[in-house]
């Protein structure tokens, strides 16, 4: 029952999309579905590395250089020279069965500005200089599987139960109500988590205690590169004569 989780990007939390790694040490790998459609970021720098660590760069119909994580997980990679004055997360791609439906609500329930919109892609943001949202319409239904993420994005804590109102009125999916979490020694985060039409977990939190929350900590990387180091759980299961399991 062991698990670990970071978060890593490009900068601080504030102003830097960022992701949220979860490992679990007694599970080896997990069924990825149809619901992600990949990250995309502008570096150059980034493909260097790739291809000086012999990661294999495919590209795609458009000529777009593609990553894939030791998960699974798909990278669209811009090459082009990693900005300074922005994020180089350019946008997360997810998928969508109905565009119509979609977009009535990341528009017309949540908020976000429409940038584009056709049939098959629909980019929205909720501000410039911020990672956009790309809908992907897909034929059949969205299979989140079992390696289902969550996005998530922070609102000014006093607008957190309104927001949770306005779902709840217009017949939307509350997963998790307006709730406070307690964090021993560090501020309290208020969170409320919907999911979209398609079944994908949105989760919102008060900025106030989520900001105190997401400070960068400055020994990150090296606390990352000493868990991994210290992480003997293959060779455990090895010892006890047992697998890690898939899910």
């Amino acid at each position: 029952g062991k698990w670990s989780k970071t978060m890593i990007g490009y900068g601080a939390e504030d102003d830097h999309f960022v992701l949220e790694l979860t490992y679990n040490y007694n599970i080896s790998s997990y069924k990825v579905g149809n619901d992600f459609q990949g990250i995309t970021i502008e570096s150059s720098e980034a493909l260097e590395r790739a291809r000086a660590a012999n990661m294999t760069v495919k590209k795609d119909a458009s000529g777009q250089s593609i990553l894939y994580s030791p998960s699974g997980y798909k990278f669209i990679i811009v090459d082009s020279a990693q900005p300074k004055d922005r994020d180089p997360v350019v946008s997360v791609g997810i998928s969508v069965s109905n565009m119509e439906s979609s977009l009535k609500y990341w528009q017309g329930q949540l908020g976000m500005q429409v940038l584009h919109s056709d049939p098959a892609l629909a980019s929205l943001h909720f501000a410039e200089k911020q990672a956009k949202l790309e809908l992907h319409k897909i034929d059949g239904s969205v299979d989140h599987a079992k390696a289902a993420g969550r996005i998530a994005f922070s609102i000014p804590g006093g607008e957190l139960k309104g927001l949770e109102e306005k779902i709840k009125g217009e017949g939307g999916t509350i997963l998790t109500p307006y709730i406070t979490l307690d964090t021993p020694g560090k501020a309290q985060v208020q969170v409320v988590i919907f999911a979209d039409p398609d079944g994908q977990e949105i989760c919102f939190v008060g900025d106030e205690g989520f900001r105190d929350l997401s400070q960068v900590d400055p020994n990150g990387d090296k606390l990352l590169l000493e868990a991994m180091e210290a992480d003997k759980s293959n060779e455990w299961f090895a010892k006890k004569g047992r697998s890690k399991m898939t899910e």
